[in-house]
């Protein structure tokens, strides 16, 4: 008798290296998309920081998809980059890049996002 394959089990054994792969990747494009942020100033920038601002409290700051038109391919594919590392959820993003809740927090400032009260 044929065994029939497990869909669900087929499934798990294929998601942890696409996981892996998936944060590495977004860990790399979330540096690029930081030091942008950190070092450029225009209006593509200023949806950089927005962006960043959303991975880090998605319901603190808004991130209109539609903005990623609006941008650069570079910039555009890093942020979809991202958002697969996000979905694929092993962790955030600010915490696979040296100093990334001190980098993201200044970024936010430095462009006067409103920040909610850490309170």
């Amino acid at each position: 008798m044929t065994r029939q394959p497990d869909t669900h089990i087929d499934a798990l054994d294929s998601f942890e290296p696409r996981s892996r792969d998936a944060t590495a990747i977004g860990a790399q494009a979330f540096a690029r998309l930081l030091v942008l942020a950190e070092q450029r100033d225009s209006a593509q920038i200023v949806r950089v920081v927005q962006f960043i601002a959303a991975t880090y409290n998605g319901q603190a700051v808004a991130f209109d998809l539609f903005d990623l038109r609006a941008l650069d391919i570079e910039i555009s594919d890093d942020m979809l980059r991202c958002l697969d590392a996000l979905r694929r959820a092993r962790a955030d993003l600010h915490t696979l890049v040296p100093d990334g809740d001190a980098r993201v927090r200044s970024v936010i400032d430095r462009w006067g996002l409103q920040w909610p009260d850490d309170g």
